[in-house]
């Protein structure tokens, strides 16, 4: 049933392992993976910096709600640690459904409270809109606009400035 945008992060113990290990959890539902970026911690800014992508995952079967127990699934692999204490802390593995579409292309809304979808603060974060938008630059966030406008506002240009490209942490190359 659909294809989904997912973001990625990890800023604790062997960020691009992690990562990498999303990726092949993800086996080949992935059909698109961005460059590494590395990215000063969002919300609680009192921990290391993160190393952050996007993928773009498709599975005519899955539901947005599968998606959510993938991502969450990944994320249990890696070790993640849910802190009730520090809502924006550090973690081994971070993975958002962003957006999810049908297969006729039709963005899946939800406001359901373990998945809101799209991700209600998508349009704030640059670690997130930066990757998508090098994968499909005309890419819209429903409700919010065109990525690349998205990424030319008060809210996201800051943050855009502190990120670093990380060629030299490539996952696409180890999937």
């Amino acid at each position: 049933m659909t294809e989904a945008v997912l973001s990625l992060g990890s800023n604790l113990g062997d960020r691009r392992a992690h990562l990498l290990a999303a990726v092949n959890q993800l086996g080949s539902h992935v059909t698109a993976i961005s460059g590494v970026y590395e990215t000063p911690p969002w919300g609680d800014t009192a921990q290391p910096a993160y190393l952050n992508v996007v993928l773009i995952v498709n599975d005519r079967s899955a539901t947005a709600r599968d998606w959510l127990e993938r991502a969450q699934a990944c994320e249990t692999a890696e070790g993640r640690v849910r802190d009730p204490e520090r809502r924006f802390g550090p973690r081994t593995l971070d993975v958002d459904v962003i957006a999810v579409r049908q297969n006729d292309g039709t963005p899946v809304i939800s406001d359901d409270a373990e998945l809101t979808l799209p991700h209600p603060r998508a349009h704030l974060r640059a670690f997130v809109l930066r990757p998508w938008f090098d994968l499909r630059p005309d890419d819209v966030l429903p409700g919010h606009g065109p990525i690349a406008a998205l990424l030319d506002t008060p809210e996201t240009t800051a943050d855009l400035a502190a990120m670093s490209p990380r060629p030299d942490y490539s996952l696409e190359s180890m999937k």
